[in-house]
């Protein structure tokens, strides 16, 4: 049995229910954010509730986030489900209206906790990579200004059924090219690569989502000293890499070691293994968690 939250209430999933009118159920009126805890704190909470709050805002969602709030439901569900540590994901959706498009905003939206296991995590240095494939379904373009971690997940969905057909590569993580045909993004993950001593990762004018691990490893990329860039980048390019890692919120950063493209030819990037500087970002980023756990956000 699983305890989730719902609208601040802890519940068994099998009783938590909404409205079959709800909006974000109706037409993909919703949002959320993944977070994992560290030391039974979520990390980079007040960045997930910032991107939360101006996803609301956007889609006229009347709910304004509180990290404080969320911190303490976090606690509360990790204790009544017995974990010390868990992914967890909130979700905001637009509430229960007309059957029709609305014209106003919505006042009564559904606030629900989930949480589960965390994935088990190789943290040896020496660990093997994993393998990217690219996909030819491309990534579709946000449907506003900026790609908001919405309800709507059908490209998401259709790029994770097209990965499973490549009998080659097996465990790997999916990679879309924009509609220009520019490198994009994972599946579930933000890329970035290594070339010449600069940390490259595809630009939002692809139109990617801007992952909030994405932000945080840029920032500690420059802290170390390193030269960013964001950019527009050609598959090519992304094959003459130094070293590959993808990011999210829940996996960390995650070193890329091999990748294929849709013809199942391969590409082996480094020695099958983290490369230096992908190691370097993931001890670092992993050490500002645990600083963070030990003293609260």
């Amino acid at each position: 049995m699983v305890i989730v939250l719902l609208n601040g209430k802890l519940i068994d999933e099998q009783k938590a229910v909404v409205s079959v009118y709800d909006h974000g159920f109706l037409y993909g009126m919703g949002l959320f954010e993944t977070f994992r805890t560290y030391g039974g704190e979520p990390f980079l909470l007040e960045r997930h509730v910032r991107r939360l709050e101006a996803g609301c805002r956007d889609l006229g969602i009347g709910y304004t986030p509180d990290a404080g709030e969320i911190a303490w439901s976090v606690r509360s569900l990790l204790e009544a489900n017995h974990l010390k540590d868990a992914y967890i994901r909130w979700t905001v959706t637009a509430g229960e209206g007309i059957l029709g498009l609305p014209a106003g905003e919505y006042d009564q939206p559904n606030v629900i906790g989930y949480i589960k296991e965390l994935p088990a995590v190789n943290i040896q240095p020496d660990a093997p990579g994993k393998t990217l494939q690219l996909l030819k379904l491309r990534r579709n373009s946000p449907e506003g200004e900026v790609r908001h971690k919405s309800l709507h997940y059908m490209n998401n969905i259709l790029g994770k059924r097209e990965l499973s057909a490549y009998t080659w590569a097996k465990q790997a993580e999916g990679l879309f090219l924009d509609e220009r045909g520019y490198v994009a993004e994972g599946l579930v993950s933000n890329l970035f690569f290594i070339k010449n001593g600069v940390c490259c990762t595809p630009s939002l004018d692809t139109g990617i989502l801007p992952g909030i691990t994405r932000e945080f490893v840029l920032e500690l990329a420059e802290s170390r000293g390193m030269r960013t860039e964001q950019g527009l980048y050609r598959w090519e390019e992304l094959l003459e890499a130094d070293e590959v890692f993808m990011t999210n919120s829940i996996q960390e950063i995650v070193p890329v070691t091999s990748i294929y493209d849709t013809a199942g030819t391969e590409r082996i990037i480094g020695s099958r293994q983290a490369g230096a500087v992908t190691a370097h970002l993931l001890e670092q980023y992993r050490a500002a968690a645990c600083a963070k756990s030990s003293i609260g956000e």
